[in-house]
């Protein structure tokens, strides 16, 4: 991967937005985008379903809580947070997690090679405030607790085999997961206002029953270099696994993470940045950071879970703000990718792609209602750049 460092500002929907960062793909440097425009251009008027989206889009209607899912006899649960997407066959499966406590858990849903609903179950259940998590290469779910002392879960998206709780993973307040492959190790985000980045290093890549949790150890500054160090007592009772080892980077509310091409991003509420952890240099830097807005409002607020596109578009989801699905290209220009009209108090969760690429799923936490009971999941189809 080529590291270039950005020096320069993209102006979109009327602000001036600062990265810091690199590009991840070696890609050149791109002239600074017009107001309101991006690989998809600007957005349409609310469709049928509430959702602005680029011209050549559409959006449908997955499943409501408390409603059965479409063609089946499943109910879909409540507060619907983290997601992914698994190859089924000609077909595929959405995994969803379950923000609620008690009973949290996570629920599937089965799709056809054409994207009909031929399907719904249940692969988790009687967990706590199941927020984010990530998907294995040995295409398992890694459902998290997000409360103190909680546990990963790894599931089985068919729901076929049990899920089995992961102990080694630690015991903290849980947030996402993304898998490195390559170095064969799982990173964790931590939701606390003085939070850690941690990793876990499986001793047998593929069995999560046993291993080692570490914690980045780096200094207070925004970029620099890291080093990974063994936490004591995964355990995380009576001393919390992120006071334990001396040393270690705070960060403000861990939130989405996301594993590609030997970099791993992933977002801190708190202070509204995404962080990019190069693993080849050992090194950290500032992807986005809405403090560095100038001349207007930040285009990416309240920032949330996180995925990529086979493009290398990083879609970043808010949880508030305004209700949007932010885009940060390759060359670092930021862009609204969709809107979701009249769902102020609501948060977009879950973001995932089909494994063909054309299909972006995602919830609504709350939907319309404000409530964890009036949730909506979605789907939106269209020309998503390979």
């Amino acid at each position: 991967m080529e590291r270039r460092t950005l020096l320069r500002a993209a102006v979109l929907g009327g602000s001036s937005a600062v990265f810091g960062g690199t590009l991840w793909r070696g890609a050149a440097y791109a002239a600074p985008a017009q107001p309101g425009t991006g690989p998809y251009g600007s957005l349409g008027s609310p469709d049928a379903n509430g959702i602005r989206l680029p011209g050549g889009f559409t959006s449908r209607v997955v499943a409501r809580s408390g409603q059965t899912v479409s063609g089946t006899s499943y109910t879909w649960h409540n507060a619907p947070d983290g997601g992914a997407c698994y190859a089924d066959g000609t077909g595929w499966i959405y995994v969803s997690n379950s923000e609620i406590n008690p009973s949290g858990g996570a629920s599937a849903v089965k799709f056809s090679s054409t994207g009909q609903i031929t399907g719904a179950h249940r692969i988790l259940s009687n967990t706590r405030q199941n927020c984010a998590g990530g998907k294995t290469p040995w295409n398992t779910w890694l459902s998290c607790e997000e409360v103190s002392l909680g546990y990963v879960y790894e599931t089985d998206p068919w729901g076929v085999n049990a899920a089995v709780r992961r102990d080694a993973m630690g015991r903290f307040k849980h947030e996402a997961a993304a898998a490195d492959p390559v170095r064969r190790v799982i990173y964790l985000t931590e939701d606390e206002t003085d939070g850690r980045f941690y990793r876990f290093v499986p001793n047998t890549w593929g069995n999560l029953s046993s291993g080692t949790l570490q914690v980045m150890v780096a200094g207070s500054a925004t970029s620099g270099s890291f080093t990974w160090a063994n936490v004591p007592d995964p355990d995380g009772s009576p001393t919390t696994t992120r006071t334990q080892v001396s040393g270690s980077k705070s960060f403000n509310g861990g939130e989405g993470c996301h594993y590609a091409d030997d970099t791993v991003w992933f977002t801190t509420k708190g202070d509204n940045r995404v962080w990019q952890v190069n693993l080849n240099s050992s090194t950290y830097e500032l992807a986005y950071d809405d403090s560095l807005v100038t001349g207007g409002t930040a285009p990416l607020t309240g920032v949330d879970n996180i995925t990529g596109s086979a493009s290398g578009d990083l879609y970043v989801a808010e949880d508030g703000g305004n209700m949007e699905i932010c885009l940060i290209t390759p060359d670092d220009v930021i862009s609204v990718f969709l809107r979701i009209d009249g769902q102020s108090s609501s948060e977009i969760t879950g973001p995932a792609f089909s494994p063909d690429g054309s299909r972006l799923y995602f919830s609504s936490q709350r939907g319309t209602t404000g409530s964890s009971s009036g949730g909506i999941t979605y789907e939106v189809t269209g020309p998503f750049r390979a």
